[in-house]
Formats: C-alpha cells, structure tokens, sequence
C-alpha cells in the first residue's frame, strides 16, 4: 500500500480493530456478508446494464453534467463504479476495502461534488440495485435480509466517505484560516512599519533631517532624569544663525533653506550618537549634550561645529548659547532651555556689537548654575 494511503488511514486512526468495532456499530453479521457474496452473481450478470442506467440518470442532473464534463471522463467514472459494485458484493471489509472508500470521500471533494449530490448518487445506487436483486431473489424472506444487509454496508461506506469528505473540508477551513491569520499578520508588521515610518515622519524636520521641535521638551525631561540618575552633567546648545532674514531677502527662500540644511549636516557630523539634535524652528537648533559639561561642550562640540560649517558656507556666522545643569543640581527642561536661550541672546548682542571681530572668541558669561558663551566667527 502507498505510504500516502497509509497517511490517509492513520490520520483518522482507523485499524483492523476500528474497522471490527465499526461494522458491529452497524450490526453487520456473518449471515449479512454470506447473502451479498451470493447475491454477487445476480450482480454481476447485470452490471454492465446496471451502470449505463445509473449514469443516464446523474447526467440528466444539471450540476453532475457540468462536473463530469467529457466522455473520456464518464467512460473512467463508468469502469470505477463498476470495481465498486463488484468490491461492495465481494464481502470483503477489510482494511484496503476501507482506504478505497476514504479515497472515493478525499476525490469527491476535490472535484467539488456537493455531498447533497453525493447522497443522492448513493441512493439512486441502492434503488437500482434493489429493484436488480428483488428481480431476481424470489424468495421473499431472503430477498428482505439481503436488501437490508445491503443498506448495512451502504451506511457503513457513507460514514467512511464522509469522514474524509468532513475532514478535508476542515483542512481547507484551516489552510485558509492559516492563510488569513498570516494575511493579518503580514498587515499588522505593514501598519506597524507604516506607523514608525509616520512617527518618524513626525518627530523629523523634513528640511534639515534632526528631531522636530515638538519632542524637544519630553526629550530633554528624558535626558535630564537619566542624567540625575547617574549624577551626571548635561549641556544644552541653542543656536542661532546670524542674519538669516537678509539672507532670505536678499537670495531668497531657497538660499535660505540651502543654509538650514547646511546647518543640520554640520550638526549630525560632529554629534555623538547619544546626542539630542533639535531644530528649533526657523533658523535656530537646540542640541543635548549628555555627560557633557559647559567647557566639553565648547571645545568638543561648538568649536567644531564651527568648523564644519566652513566647509560648506564659509559666510555663515553662528550665535551659540551653552548651558549645563548638573551634576549638584538639575534645571527643569524648560528652564534649562529658557537659559541656554538667553545665553544665545547675549552672544548675538556681542555679535553685532563686536562685527568687526574676525573669527574672535568673546568673554564666557557667566550667572549663576548656567555659564553663557558667546562664539562668533565673521569672514
């Protein structure tokens, strides 16, 4: 036997001792299987005739028509019926005679019969058989005995070809709930991507490629609570560009922009990755520098920050403001941002004081926890 038909029975776990069980269910006896098997000869004798007639009448069936199609495939339906009408009248019930009935179930639903159709071929069956051996059987208690041991095995083969029938239909049912289940998962990762890709969106400044000015707040309240954590300083950089409204005015809005995004690559390259970059809005940025005091912020970040820039607008003047907080005491984020803010202010009035400063550093200011600077360079 195939090993797929051996799948086919031990995934319904049907065995010698399941076929012994079932055919007591139905009570067939050794007396039911003795008049089949010599009814088989009456069978038989008229089989040939039997089948056409069988057949005349499922293809005058609409629905059966269209499934069986062509002749070439009613000549195959017409020999199959036969070898089982001869097996049915064989009194053999044995564990091949059950993997044909299983098989006959798995076909009839591939091929998409209804089981409406399927029980309706079966009684037509047992009605032309019936009238075949009542012809024939002229004992009448004989005839009655054989008739219902008949209708004993039709159930038992009913039962067979609708367990593979049902259970076919369910494995379609859980393919396809695997399929959907897959489908919304497959939607589900696609929304998810969809929405970092939007948050992202949202929490980005289109033009200069850093973190929109919205988040500045909750990030700078993350920073500083991890900060005060580890007892460590954090330094806020606001910077501003000097004159940005004359360039606009005078190159226009597309120099301008030219300008800011020249601004935010000079600020990613000399970020670290734990920075907070921030465009504030307009021409000004905000920058987080965590574990950073005033004087690191200076020389490690604005210094260079300066010079980046000079690669790529050797015309644009910064005003930058510095404010620490930490590590003795911590400012909230929104003075901390009010500070270095202020600090920004002071160094633009020295810029405009002071234009005739080439490229010079003026005096740190000082107050209080927060320490002002000043960077200025003028070509």
């Amino acid at each position: 036997m195939k090993q797929t038909d051996l799948t086919l029975l031990e995934q319904l776990r049907i065995t010698e001792f399941e076929i012994e069980n079932r055919q007591r269910l139905f009570m067939i006896s050794d007396e039911d299987v003795r008049l089949i098997v010599e009814a088989r000869s009456i069978v038989e004798a008229g089989l040939d005739a039997l089948v056409d007639r069988f057949y005349d009448l499922q293809t005058s069936v609409p629905e059966i028509a269209l499934l069986i199609g062509d002749a070439e495939t009613l000549g195959r339906l017409r020999n199959a019926q036969k070898r089982y009408i001869s097996d049915l009248f064989s009194g053999v019930y044995d564990i091949d005679y059950v993997n044909n009935r299983l098989r006959i179930g798995l076909v009839h639903k591939r091929i998409g019969v209804d089981t409406t159709l399927y029980l309706s071929a079966v009684y037509i069956l047992k009605a032309l058989l019936s009238d075949l051996l009542s012809e024939h059987i002229v004992d009448l208690n004989r005839r009655a005995k054989t008739l219902a041991a008949l209708e004993k095995v039709f159930l038992f083969d009913i039962t067979l070809v609708f367990e593979t029938y049902i259970r076919s239909l369910l494995s379609e049912i859980e393919t396809s709930r695997k399929k959907s289940e897959q489908y919304a998962s497959s939607l589900e990762e696609k929304v998810k991507d969809r929405t970092r890709q939007l948050e992202q969106m949202a929490r980005t400044d289109p033009l200069t490629g850093l973190f929109s000015v919205r988040y500045l707040d909750e990030s700078l309240t993350r920073y500083l609570r991890a900060a005060e954590r580890r007892l460590e300083p954090v330094s806020l950089v606001y910077i501003d560009v000097n004159d940005f409204k004359e360039f606009n005015d005078s190159q226009g809005h597309q120099r301008g922009d030219e300008i800011l995004r020249a601004v935010g690559s000079a600020i990613r390259q000399v970020s670290r990755a734990e920075d907070g970059c921030f465009r504030y809005g307009g021409d000004e940025f905000c920058i987080i520098l965590p574990n950073c005091d005033r004087e690191q912020a200076q020389k490690n970040y604005c210094d260079r920050l300066v010079e980046e820039l000079d690669k790529a607008e050797q015309n644009v003047v910064l005003s930058i403001g510095i404010a620490q907080t930490g590590p003795e005491s911590y400012a909230s984020a929104t003075a901390l941002i009010a500070q270095a803010d202020s600090a920004m202010y002071q160094s633009k009035a020295e810029f405009k004081s002071c234009p005739q400063l080439d490229g010079a550093e003026l005096p740190a200011l000082e107050a209080d926890q927060v320490t002002d600077e000043a960077l200025l360079k003028q070509k």
